[in-house]
């Protein structure tokens, strides 16, 4: 890739027990903590989140759930907007 520069973004990702959803960009990640922490407390919530293609998750979260949000740098995508009404890609559950 000579004369390029690729650019990156930082992606968070949410485990929910054996499930891996990456999330879209805008999705705020200590709002959604916040989601879920008050889910465990009420002992058993759905908690809803914007994943990678711009679609909605929502994740039953019980004080049973193992919960893991991590961030890594990826390449940046464009279309990767959080916008609900523009989705892209593949359905969620090919990741």
């Amino acid at each position: 890739m000579t004369g390029q520069t690729q650019s990156t973004m930082v992606r968070s990702s949410i485990a929910i027990d054996d499930s891996v959803f990456p999330l879209a960009q805008g999705d705020v990640v200590d709002e959604l903590v916040l989601k879920i922490e008050d889910a465990v407390r009420l002992g058993g919530r759905f908690v809803r989140f914007t994943v990678v293609g711009n679609r909605t998750v929502r994740a039953l979260i019980t004080p049973h759930s193992r919960v893991i949000i991590s961030v890594e740098a990826v390449q940046f995508d464009p279309r990767d907007d959080g916008d609900l009404d523009r989705p892209f890609g593949t359905h969620f559950d090919d990741f």
